[in-house]
């Protein structure tokens, strides 16, 4: 589980553990985050793990880890993510190959070489879960780096869909809307708040917990079929 200490992450570890797996914490920068949610989690055996998913050698080490505490590694959920403000019409030439490069680095590049490394790791049966956004879809005007890089995650879980169903793996998406975390906390307050939960006809945003309720879904052995699949869960704020 990739950022797994904070947000839909933090939900997706707990319920997971709530039945009955033991799961791996993955971190960059927020340890404390991360061990404290590893009290919580029910059942034991359960691991942190830190790498700076921008980092080929810091991601081998990472999941390489995982295995170790774990035994084995049966469901890898690929939540880890970077978001940076950069409109095309403010940035400067500087800022905005920054932005990219950063963005592409952990959400497409981190989430490939995880995937690679795990599968190392990975039995007949195992599922790749992949956390990817409307925005993939409906577009970020003012983070398009980002937009593109989920786009792109779920091309990837597309094409290792195909190519990893002969050896028993599965590998899905779920793409979320806007999901109540302490990271979109400012973005959710009055009046710019109101207007997102608008987009909605339910009026509100998601739960982290409905997300984490598809994750698990996904990565179970009903799911087989399921496998190349992009799931949407945007409260029917945008479809395609």
């Amino acid at each position: 589980m990739t950022g797994g200490s904070r947000g839909i992450g933090r939900a997706v570890a707990a319920a997971f553990a709530a039945q009955g797996d033991r799961v791996a914490v993955h971190h960059r920068d927020s340890a404390a985050e991360a061990h404290g949610l590893l009290g919580e989690l029910p059942g034991e055996g359960h691991a942190v793990v830190r790498a700076d998913l921008a980092d080929p050698g810091e991601v081998r080490d990472m999941v390489d880890a995982a295995a170790d505490a774990l035994g084995r590694i049966d469901v890898l959920v690929n939540n880890a993510g970077v978001f940076f403000h950069h409109p095309v019409a403010e940035v400067s030439y500087e800022e905005w190959q920054d932005a990219w490069r950063r963005t592409l680095a952990v959400n497409l590049l981190g989430a490939a070489n995880v995937t690679y490394c795990a599968l190392r790791h990975m039995r007949a049966g195992g599922r790749v879960v992949n956390v990817s956004s409307r925005g993939a879809y409906r577009g970020e005007p003012d983070a398009p780096a980002y937009g593109a890089s989920k786009a792109g995650l779920n091309a990837l879980g597309q094409s290792l869909a195909v190519a990893l169903a002969p050896h028993g793996i599965a590998v899905a998406s779920v793409a979320p809307g806007f999901v109540a975390t302490d990271m979109t906390n400012e973005h959710l307050k009055a009046p710019r708040g109101d207007a997102i939960r608008a987009q909605s006809p339910f009026g509100r945003v998601a739960r982290a917990e409905e997300i984490a309720a598809a994750v698990v879904f996904l990565a179970s052995p009903q799911a087989e079929w399921a496998s190349g699949a992009v799931l949407d869960l945007n409260g029917a704020s945008y479809f395609r």
